[in-house]
């Protein structure tokens, strides 16, 4: 009898998922602290969008989601708070990432279906190897009170590799890092498992305070932190360029709290963004140096994969190269590499059983 009833609640979610997944899209998401992407299955990536949310005080009213949103971020009025509600990769407040996600999930539905589907999309969501219970089932939540009706999390550096196209259910070693905005995963990958990993809240938000920190000090002059990550973006390195480049910001004098400009140059950025490289760096060594020796043969083989927006920092692979004595590959299209991987687990789903951290909630 047992036997019997456990068949009949198995055909009841069979049946549920099939009637379901022809009314809603899957869809993988890229949960970043810095930018959120959205994959749809069978069409790829239809949203790129800062991880920022712009809301009303007192009556918690959103205003504003994503690009429009982080336009706001310290420049927005008493009444209205513009944050990022994902902090070092995790969910720093339910609500506003529950509003994000409800907003693109809908979005989705809406916009790219000749007949407007029912947004209750299966889900699968990257996020860093480093969280605790807590944190899963706060991510696991924020999307099923956004509508999903399944909800499956991958490992960011796990999800990297599959987007990647690297073979990760072999037996073969691959070393991957993840550098994104608020965390850097880096991982030794084997038979669709992580053997070696760390996951270490050093990354690009990092990398802009450290602009703030250094401009502060040397100049006394107090940036924003948007203008610190597009001087990082324009000028932002880890090696000499051949040819010296400049950066014009303007701040607040903390002297007269009055405006005030001044040229940065690469060089001066490169000396700011040296202790959080170096960081990352003997984060990667100690991964190395915990890997079991049949892997680190493969590994140097391949070389190690780097993936992430921090990826696209001017000579990073070469320091990293440097540091490790192994090939440095910058994966294609860094930034998108986490979301594609989600989409192909998607369509693979005897992967997605192998690699998933919780059961579908």
């Amino acid at each position: 009898m047992k036997k019997i009833m456990q068949l009949v609640k198995y055909l009841q979610n069979v049946s549920f998922n099939k009637v379901f997944g022809s009314l809603s899209y899957d869809i993988g998401i890229d949960l970043g602290t810095a930018n959120t992407l959205v994959w749809i299955k069978g069409k790829g990536i239809v949203i790129k969008e800062p991880s920022a949310v712009a809301r009303h005080k007192k009556t918690k009213q959103i205003m504003a989601i994503g690009t429009a949103a982080k336009r706001m971020l310290g420049r927005s009025p008493k009444t209205i708070e513009a944050i990022r509600p994902l902090k070092d990769g995790v969910i720093a407040d339910f609500d506003a990432t529950s509003a994000m996600l409800t907003h693109y999930i809908k979005k989705i539905h809406q916009s790219h279906s000749v007949v407007p589907k029912i947004p209750r999309p299966k889900v699968v969501i990257g996020i860093p190897s480093g969280v605790t219970e807590v944190e899963k089932k706060a991510v696991a939540d924020a999307a099923i009170f956004a509508g999903a009706r399944e909800v499956h999390l991958i490992e960011e550096p796990m999800a990297a590799a599959i987007g990647a196209e690297l073979s990760v259910d072999s037996a073969d070693g691959n070393f991957v890092v993840d550098i994104g905005g608020g965390t850097s995963e880096i991982a030794v990958i084997s038979l669709g498992g992580v053997v070696v990993g760390r996951s270490i809240r050093v990354a690009g938000d990092e990398m802009n305070e450290a602009i703030v920190n250094y401009v502060r000090l040397k100049y006394s002059l107090l940036l924003g932190e948007s203008t610190a990550e597009e001087a990082k973006i324009a000028i932002g390195t880890c090696i000499p360029f051949d040819k010296e480049r400049f950066f014009v910001v303007r701040g607040r004098d903390l002297e007269t709290g009055l405006p005030r400009t001044e040229k940065l140059s690469s060089e001066e950025v490169r000396e700011a963004l040296l202790p959080i490289v170096s960081e990352i760096n003997r984060a990667i060594i100690s991964t190395l140096e915990e890997t079991p020796p049949e892997l680190l043969s493969d590994i140097m083989k391949k070389g190690i994969y780097l993936a992430g927006g921090g990826a696209l920092l001017h000579g990073i692979d070469k320091i990293i190269s440097e540091a490790t004595k192994i090939k440095i590959v910058i994966v294609n299209d860094p930034l998108t590499c986490v979301v594609r991987g989600c989409g192909k687990v998607l369509e693979d789903f005897g992967l997605l059983s192998k690699i998933k951290l919780t059961k579908g909630v």
